[in-house]
């Protein structure tokens, strides 16, 4: 290997090829990000060029690029890694020592959810999306050579306007977070208004994401409403729409798994020709609570990960956006379409693309340039898998799963509160303790209890658990985790 030649034995290609090559390996330590000169690293630019580009963008130094992350999200050392130069063998061994230290969910009580979902993924889905014609195709632009993957999306397409009871939906979005908030973004062109209202029940980062790209927008005004942990805030939206409003933002299930009929507040926003934002993050609830176009909403946003997609540490998952086909034209993304060839037959092309890397940046709906394809070919598969009947049927275990749990903790636990008076698979507990502290403790006997509502919201709320029980926990497991719950409460 390069990285064990000694410095004097480097040869004079190389050299030509790379002056920093050299340095590269004689070196013992990677310096740190925050200085100017990384004559450490195999970077080809040198110390004047990086201080030029500096320069050019009105900054003293790389790290200024990152401001917005916060300190204690930032690496100051990767101790695993401070020697440059490892061996094949020396960074696998160091992986491993770090993979030693995360806890064993496979097989252990886990109740998390807060958005993203533990649900069994049939293998034949990792076995389908790693065919060649899958895994290797790249944005269909030329449809006479893309015809698997143009046909998948054509299929996913479907899949989701049959969820959500919508006319017509798009061929992916990244996740749900930037799916809903472009959602807004095209209320506001559609509506030719600003002020947008959030609800408290929606997803906080999902918010964060809308928060974001108004910040950066001159077409949205946000109202950000209080976190909804009783699931009452009907009335309060409803009271705040007016000629003004461009859309209402609302989750169902909510982030605090409320489930409720958006019918009132869909009347309420189309009387001030205002627009209605359903989001999901929950894609199985679908197959038991009324779909979102029969409730009258009108934009449909939201994440697909529970069918097909591992929860991955937070990604790669796959956005769903889908809407009435009236306002198709305002659509972010890309539109697959079924047409005919020059011989009769079937075929698929690319209909509609209303991203910049499409058409004129200045007339574009979207700057996403990517599709993330194989999270939807997964997707697909899986509910395919399931079919209508199927679906249903995991979505009624779900539910009987959750409905086990919460009956559980009124039985045996009183001191514990369940608020919610609805839910799918997620409800929201009060403990009589603190819920960060709790959900460690049970981490210590390789139980995962939930996610605190402190997490996103702050100590106000340090005694809200969000708890979620899908089709993979037993009875035993949940059993075992009231057990435990009950012996700290």
């Amino acid at each position: 290997m390069l990285s064990l030649i000694p410095k004097k034995e480097v040869i004079t290609p190389l050299k030509n090829i790379c002056p920093a090559f050299p340095r590269f390996l004689s070196t013992k330590k990677c310096v740190n990000t925050s200085s100017l000169d990384y004559k450490h690293r195999y970077l080809p630019h040198t110390l004047e060029t990086r201080k030029k580009i500096l320069a050019t963008l009105g900054i003293n130094s790389i790290d200024e690029l990152f401001k917005t992350i916060p300190e204690n999200a930032r690496f100051t050392s990767f101790s695993a890694f401070d020697h440059c130069g490892m061996t094949e063998p020396q960074v696998y061994e160091a992986i491993s020592k770090m993979a030693d230290k995360n806890k064993d969910t496979t097989h252990s009580p886990f109740f998390l959810g807060a958005g993203i979902y533990k649900h069994y993924i049939p293998s034949v889905v990792d076995h389908t999306i790693q065919r060649g014609e899958f895994l290797t195709a790249y944005t269909p632009y030329q449809p006479e050579v893309s015809q698997g993957t143009l046909q998948t999306m054509f299929e996913f397409q479907t899949l989701v306007c049959l969820l959500t009871g919508m006319d017509v939906a798009n061929a992916t979005m990244y996740d749900g977070s930037t799916a809903v908030s472009e959602a807004v973004q095209m209320a506001c062109r559609t509506t030719r208004r600003k002020k947008v209202i959030i609800s408290g029940g929606l997803h906080p980062h999902y918010s964060e994401v809308i928060k974001t790209s108004a910040k950066h927008s001159r077409v949205v005004d946000c109202d950000f409403l209080e976190p909804d942990v009783n699931g009452n805030e009907k009335d309060n939206i409803i009271s705040k729409i007016n000629d003004q409003t461009a859309c209402v933002v609302i989750q169902n299930p909510s982030f605090f798994g409320y489930v409720r009929d958006l019918k009132e507040i869909a009347d309420a926003c189309h009387k001030h020709k205002a627009l209605l934002i359903g989001a999901i993050s929950e894609i199985v609830s679908c197959g038991l609570i009324k779909d979102m176009g029969s409730m009258g909403v009108d934009i449909v946003a939201g994440e697909g990960q529970s069918l097909g997609l591992p929860m991955s540490f937070g990604g790669p998952h796959v956005g769903l956006f889908s809407t009435k086909q009236k306002y198709m034209r305002q659509m972010p993304g890309r539109l697959v379409g079924e047409t005919e060839d020059t011989d009769g037959e079937r075929g698929y092309c690319l209909t509609l693309g209303t991203r910049e890397q499409h058409i004129r940046r200045e007339t574009a709906t979207s700057n996403i340039c990517t599709s993330a394809g194989i999270c939807a070919i997964a997707f697909s598969i899986h509910l395919a898998l399931l079919g209508e009947h199927g679906f249903k049927d995991l979505a009624k275990l779900n539910h009987a799963k959750a409905f086990k749990l919460v009956e559980l903790i009124k039985k045996e636990i009183p001191s514990i509160k369940v608020l919610n008076d609805t839910f799918f698979n997620e409800v929201t507990l009060q403990l009589p303790i603190n819920a960060k502290e709790c959900v460690d403790k049970l981490a210590e006997k390789n139980i995962f209890a939930g996610v605190p509502v402190s997490k996103f919201f702050g100590q106000k709320y340090d005694n809200l658990l969000l708890v979620a029980s899908t089709e993979t926990n037993s009875d035993e497991q949940i059993q075992q985790f009231v057990d435990a719950l009950k012996k700290l409460c």
